[in-house]
Order: C-alpha cells, then structure tokens, then sequence
C-alpha cells in the first residue's frame, strides 16, 4: 500500500480494525450494510402489501454492491504494468449474475445474491494479493458476511 492507505502515527496497529485501510473508504463501508441490515428486518417487519418493495429494494441494492465489487478488478486491473485478461473478466461476472439475479422472485434471487457475495470475497482473497489490495481483505470479509447473510434472512421471510 501506499503512504495514503498507511495508518496514521496516532493510531495503534490494536485500534484499526482494517490495517491499512484508509478511514473513510472503512467508515463508508459499513456505512453501506445500512441498507442490507435494514432491508433484511424490514422483510420481518412491514405489512403483507410493502413487502414486495422491501425486497426488491433489498435485491436491488444487493446488485448495485456486487456490480461495483466487479468493477474494483477493473480499477486493479488498470494499475498493472503488463495487465491481465484476468481482472477485467472476472470484473464483469458479478454484474451480470447480479442482474440475472435481481429478475427472479425474492426468495431465490436474494439467496443467489448472497451466494454471490461470497464467490466474489473468495475471488477477491485469490486476486487480491496479486493485485496488491491484501490490506482490503479483513474490512471485505466483515462486509460480505453482513450482506451475505442479511440477504439469506430476508430471503428467508419471503
């Protein structure tokens, strides 16, 4: 990682949870589960006619977060001095699986997206390391297991 990225002097390596991870970028990430922690109770919640909103809402947004954990290869991909077809390929898988995702019924496109938020936190601690962004990996691993599992339990009050 770059000087950017680097942990301020101030902090101790114990109190960031994410070494190396710059602050915003972590604080916005879990600002982001917002929508998959609220859609999933919601689901639990609303009354019977709200309910298709709230889980397509969920499903949509679901697909939006695994279209842009598509797109981060593309961005690492670009940084490469000789690039790989590897990157800019696997960058667009998640996006079309997402989106094939959103068109089916709650009960099994959430469950799809949730799988496919854990393929895409398996590929990414594959490439990753290769592509030099192992300092995202605990900060991906903590959101993946929020969303992933908030879209079982919605899909599962559907």
């Amino acid at each position: 990682m770059n000087d950017r990225t680097a942990p301020s002097s101030s902090s101790s390596a114990a109190a960031s949870p994410a070494r190396g991870v710059n602050p915003v970028a972590l604080r916005l990430g879990y600002a982001g589960l917002i929508p998959f922690i609220l859609g999933a109770a919601l689901v639990w919640l609303v009354r019977e006619d709200a309910h298709p909103y709230v889980t397509d809402g969920l499903s949509r947004y679901a697909a939006v977060v695994i279209s842009f954990l598509g797109a981060i290869h593309w961005g690492l991909g670009f940084r490469q001095t000789v690039p790989s077809p590897t990157p800019f390929i696997w960058g667009v898988a998640p996006a079309l699986l997402a989106w094939i995702a959103s068109t089916m019924p709650a009960y099994a496109g959430l469950v799809v997206e949730g799988f496919l938020l854990i393929v895409c936190y398996l590929v990414d601690r594959r490439l990753y390391p290769s592509l030099g962004a192992s300092a995202w990996l605990t900060l991906r691993f903590r959101l993946s297991a929020v969303a992933a599992l908030s879209c079982f339990i919605a899909a599962q009050g559907t």
